[in-house]
């Protein structure tokens, strides 16, 4: 039995592998320069709905906490923490992303997580968040009928698509809400930059060779690479992130997940020792919103990352750390060029009008009146 179960799991972690390889083989392909979003075409009946499922409490397990409790519009619909909260009681161990321009990623084939563990369907991303143990530990089937209990959504549901509320819907009406969360007013769009945001843009395609990962509409190759990001202590030290981490590496099938005092990143994927430490390249639009950086918010401010591939990025262990990360040896004008061309990828303040919270739902209504 041990033998046939084991069987089972080397099949399914080869079949992950071949997917994820045959999607990074067509990030590849892609053209690698950079260039403007595409444009989205928007239901706003369905939009509608999907913002007030994004905002609801109701959607997670204990109805505490919603999708905009990690992901605040009035903090780059990220959170300005190292690493981000989980489901109440416990804590996580990683950088929430920001979802601003993520609507893109299907179509971009920029695959979700940052170690890429998820393919690039927002309705497959929307499923994991909200039934993961420590993100929104919800069973779909009780919030289907949670849903079915607020008249509000009946009627919602009913004006977007005819039916009354099921778990398919909200994995539908949730990214459609999410094309709304988009740069808006870039100057890198318009292609209104200044001339020193000019000489910014060379340098990150010459000297700087930031487009050898960061490239695209997204600024992002969608790959996974080790940049010798350093380790974020606190998530050994805090038992409440440690148990997080130990869940989830457990969960994934993470051998020696016992003795790991790392962030294994697309280890999790392959199980190949040559990608510890490797993530997925972050998209850098809207990043004037989103610090901290990295995957664990190890790096501060946009001048402290630039000082750090100016570096030559972080150690690890011989032969981990992509070869291309090596001192750049920008003067002082240089960084600051390149500084005001990153800036320049960011729009209009992307925070939005979130609205009053519906009280129908006894729940909610208590759950409101504790928070305020």
């Amino acid at each position: 039995m041990k033998f046939f179960t084991n069987k089972i799991y080397n099949y399914s972690t080869i079949l992950m592998v071949l997917v994820v390889a045959v999607l990074f083989t067509s990030v590849q392909s892609q053209a690698s320069d950079i260039g403007p979003l595409p444009k989205l075409k928007i239901d706003a009946v369905k939009a509608k709905l999907g913002k007030a499922l994004f905002f609801d409490p109701r959607l997670s397990g204990d109805s505490a906490i919603s999708c905009g409790t990690c992901h605040d519009p009035k903090e780059g619909w990220t959170k300005h923490v190292a690493v981000g909260d989980a489901y109440p009681g416990s804590k996580h161990f990683r950088n929430a992303p920001t979802i601003l321009n993520t609507a893109y990623k299907k179509t971009l084939g920029i695959p979700w997580h940052w170690d890429g563990r998820i393919g690039t369907s927002l309705n497959d991303m929307t499923r994991d968040q909200i039934t993961d143990t420590y993100v929104m530990n919800m069973d779909m089937r009780i919030m289907q009928e949670r849903l079915k209990q607020v008249p509000m959504y009946v009627k919602l549901f009913k004006q977007a698509y005819g039916k009354e509320p099921s778990n398919g819907l909200v994995r539908k009406a949730i990214p459609e809400f999410l094309k709304t969360v988009v740069s808006k007013n870039v100057p890198f769009d318009k292609g209104t930059l200044s001339p020193e945001q000019k000489q910014g843009m060379e340098l990150f395609k010459g000297k700087a060779g930031c487009i050898s990962c960061h490239n695209g509409p997204m600024f992002s190759d969608g790959l996974p690479h080790n940049t010798g990001v350093p380790e974020n202590a606190d998530i050994f030290k805090n038992p409440q992130r440690h148990v997080t981490y130990l869940t989830f590496m457990y969960g994934l099938g993470v051998q020696n997940r016992l003795n790991w005092r790392r962030d294994v990143g697309y280890f999790t994927v392959s199980h190949n020792e040559n990608d510890l430490g490797k993530f997925i390249t972050p998209t850098l639009r809207e990043l004037k919103y989103t610090a901290p950086y990295m995957h664990n918010g190890m790096i501060g401010t946009l001048e402290d990352v630039i000082e750090f591939y100016n570096k030559g990025g972080g150690k690890d262990r011989p032969g981990l750390k992509d070869s291309a990360m090596k001192p750049l040896k920008l003067t002082k004008s240089e960084k600051k060029a390149l500084k005001t061309f990153l800036l320049s990828l960011s729009g209009d303040n992307p925070s939005i009008d979130v609205g009053k919270p519906d009280l129908s739902y006894p729940v909610i209504a208590n759950w409101y009146k504790t928070k305020n």
